[in-house]
């Protein structure tokens, strides 16, 4: 499918057909979700999200997104996603385990996402072998509507460089896969060496576990860190992994008796406010300034530097969320010192400035201390950041 027919919102007959929802009966073995009578979406007001499934499909990535985004709640307690599975033909589809999923909806849920997600399969299909879709896939995502936020998890990505949605952006997959995606679609730049990639609307991501860092960064993205920070507390995974981080880190499980730099990590985590040294780090694991660099570079996949800088926008966040403190006692809590050295690396880390930023994902409404403290707000209503700076992003703190 062209990226231009996925713009325009182009119909085929291949997705007409595929439209009607079958409500054959579950077979022996299968995993029903079951299907509100009326239509797909039945909750107004919340982010309706679809998974798009194929033949093959991992059910590990099937999970991610409805645990991620279904377990994502407003400080009320109330849902703020909605999630479907869907097929191009609704019925059993074949998982790489011993049982099969049974999906109620057809690409018409395409329609009326807005976001749309597409797992992996293990089954080779057009989408791999040949970077071209078979018409009723494209038909399926010919579907869905101009604007609509469209990830992948895994190898899901060479169905949206098939279609052509990733032509001139930047994308990712899997790391084995990656020589096979830009062999494919030379007009996608395709990094290996990171766990997800956020390109405007179009998101992709490397392998299984990768998909839940997405889907988090998307959820921070639409109702703020501490919204993404519950979400993974509730389902015990790290609350952030930036997209930035290497797929692939040579030291991830450090043998037996060899002395790691997770002290020195967990150290620096309490004393963000400070001014930190590499030395001051290498001391907590007393290690030479240089060991301790290299060591931590295969640990985590980057510079202590570059870590720190994005823990200290981390704690930023939570800050101008949870708390009323001006941007200048945001600034020193976290580290940065100024607010100038704060507004620097958050506009390049998120594409907004921290005052815009506390206007969308302001949790309370008591308002900031007086000072540099920006606004208050709410707008926490599903509002996505635009990390290309729109009106809210390109307001100076």
């Amino acid at each position: 499918m062209d990226a231009r027919a996925f713009d325009a919102g182009v119909t085929t007959a291949d997705a007409t057909a595929a439209s009607a929802v079958t409500t054959g009966v579950t077979t022996a073995g299968a995993v029903t979700a079951d299907a509100p009578a009326g239509g797909v979406f039945r909750h107004p007001g919340r982010h309706r999200v679809a998974v798009l499934v194929r033949h093959g499909l991992l059910p590990i990535e099937l999970g991610i997104p409805h645990r991620v985004f279904g377990r994502s709640w407003d400080e009320r307690g109330e849902p703020l996603y909605e999630v479907v599975t869907c097929a191009v033909t609704p019925g059993p589809v074949r998982t790489d385990a011993d049982f099969t999923v049974d999906v109620r909806h057809g690409p018409e849920a395409l329609a009326q996402a807005d976001t749309v997600i597409v797992p992996a399969s293990h089954e080779l299909d057009d989408a791999y072998a040949s970077g071209r879709l078979e018409p009723p896939l494209a038909g399926a995502l010919a579907l869905i509507r101009p604007g609509t936020r469209v990830a992948s998890i895994c190898t899901g990505a060479f169905v949206l460089a098939a279609a052509g949605l990733l032509d001139g952006r930047r994308a990712t997959t899997h790391w084995s896969s990656c020589e096979r995606l830009q062999r494919l679609h030379p007009d996608v730049e395709v990094d290996p060496d990171v766990l997800y990639v956020a390109d405007g609307h179009v998101l992709t991501s490397a392998g299984v576990a990768s998909g839940i860092d997405l889907c988090l960064h998307m959820v921070r993205e639409d109702f703020g860190a501490e919204v993404a920070n519950s979400v993974a507390r509730r389902t015990v995974v790290p609350p952030h992994r930036d997209g930035g981080q290497a797929q692939f880190i040579e030291r991830p499980v450090p043998q037996p008796g060899v002395h790691t730099t997770g002290t020195a990590r967990d150290w620096a985590l309490r004393h963000l406010e400070r001014p930190l040294g590499l030395r001051d780090l290498a001391e907590q694991e007393a290690m030479s300034v240089r060991t301790f660099t290299r060591r931590f570079r295969e640990e985590v996949g980057t510079s202590p530097q570059v870590w720190l800088t994005r823990q200290r926008v981390e704690r930023a966040r939570h800050l101008l969320e949870s708390s009323g403190l001006a941007v200048e006692k945001v600034a020193r809590d976290a580290g940065f010192g100024s607010a100038s050295s704060l507004r620097l690396h958050f506009q390049a880390a998120l594409g907004i400035s921290p005052s815009a930023y506390r206007r969308t994902f302001r949790v309370r409404g008591d308002a900031p201390e007086t000072g540099n403290g920006g606004n208050s707000g709410g707008g926490r209503g599903g509002r996505s950041v635009d990390r290309a700076g729109d009106g809210a992003g390109g307001a100076a703190a």
